[in-house]
């Protein structure tokens, strides 16, 4: 039986009103009704599966680590609003179980020879660089469409996701498994949308976001009096990440070749296996031996996978050297961020670049 969804807010109880007008007008849109019908399935089943988190940690019979997790998690969502302007509203005071590892699945895909991505377009969240799926079964079906098309394909689970403040957003049982502080980055992540979110522009939107996980995440370790990370995991996150970038590289050059199909296919395998080889002797002499990044390596290549660096990284170093350029002040670094956000998308690219410097752009 499926049982009621309790009281969570005036937004809320609106949307859950006007639910089916939002359904009609994903239906009117270029995707097929399967797809957004279940994209309206599985939202809906994640609101009905929220209950406050002040619930779950009054009740005794609930597992004791869930209720640890839990209490920490509201200490980093107080800090949140608090101390990093995030919105303060009843995202990540909620908790779901949603039975799944992953509460959704991204589907990415390029060209075989191109690094563009095939862009969704959805009447909210704008264009995107992916097509997302409450259902791996459906992911797959996806793929494998996709595939039969010519394309390279590559599927993503994600544990947690923002809906940009249309609803209040639970924390979710897929994403339990983390440690504390892997928590709170997220929760730090997923309100930086829900604070500023430009349509149609991917980049933009995960670095900014990325850049507010990873300075809020220092100050939060700061206001705790826990010493400063040592870095190491971070420097081989971005050690990794280069090789990921100066492969794509690479690759955006070998693709503008006027060259047989062939011989293409043949120079991009060989490119591929280059980055396997850089990464293994980055491996072996800087991080003795560590195999985090084993898998993700050792696994089939091709462009589709190398979409979320690019996404979620590449300007990074624009809003770190944005938020110094305004003394760190969060509320003064957000106005400017939407001064950015207000820019045409080519001159905003321009702005971009020149924050970030020549050092991050080989010029």
């Amino acid at each position: 039986m499926i049982r009621p969804l309790p009281s969570l807010g005036l937004l809320d109880r609106v949307l859950r009103v006007l639910f089916p007008g939002v359904l009609l007008l994903l239906l009117s849109g270029c995707a097929g009704v399967s797809y957004y019908s279940q994209l309206a399935s599985g939202q809906l089943q994640l609101l009905r599966a929220r209950e406050p988190v002040a619930e779950v940690l009054a009740d005794p019979s609930r597992d004791p680590m869930l209720r640890a997790h839990l209490t920490q998690s509201q200490k980093a969502r107080t800090f949140a609003s608090q101390q990093l302007h995030l919105p303060d509203n009843q995202s990540y005071r909620l908790y779901a179980d949603i039975g799944r590892p992953f509460v959704v699945w991204n589907v990415f895909a390029t060209p075989e020879f191109s690094l563009t991505p095939q862009n969704h377009c959805f009447p909210v969240a704008g264009c995107v660089a992916y097509r997302g799926y409450y259902s791996q079964s459906a992911a797959r079906g996806e793929a494998a469409l996709q595939r039969l098309q010519g394309m390279d394909v590559s599927i993503g689970g994600v544990e947690a996701y923002s809906t940009l403040g249309w609803f209040n957003d639970p924390i979710i049982s897929s994403m339990m498994g983390w440690g504390d502080e892997r928590l709170a980055t997220l929760i730090f992540h997923e309100l930086a949308h829900q604070r500023f979110y430009v349509k149609d522009d991917t980049e933009f939107n995960e670095s900014f976001a990325t850049f507010v996980e990873q300075e809020g995440t220092r100050q939060w370790r700061a206001s705790r009096g826990l010493a400063p990370d040592n870095g190491a995991q971070a420097q081989q996150r971005d050690q990794f990440i280069q090789l990921v970038l100066d492969t794509r590289t690479r690759l955006e050059k070998l693709y503008a070749l006027p060259i047989p199909a062939d011989q293409m296919r043949q120079r991009k395998a060989a490119e591929f296996e280059q980055l396997r080889h850089e990464y293994r002797q980055l491996r072996d002499s800087q991080w003795a031996g560590d195999k985090r990044y084993d898998a993700w390596i050792n696994a089939p290549m091709n462009n589709a996978r190398l979409l979320p660096f690019g996404l979620y990284d590449q300007w990074v170093p624009a809003f770190a050297a944005l938020f110094k350029q305004v003394g760190g002040d969060w509320l003064k670094f957000y106005a400017a961020v939407e001064q950015l956000g207000a820019f045409p998308v080519i001159e905003r690219k321009v702005a971009l670049k020149a924050l970030a410097g020549p050092l991050n752009f080989g010029g």
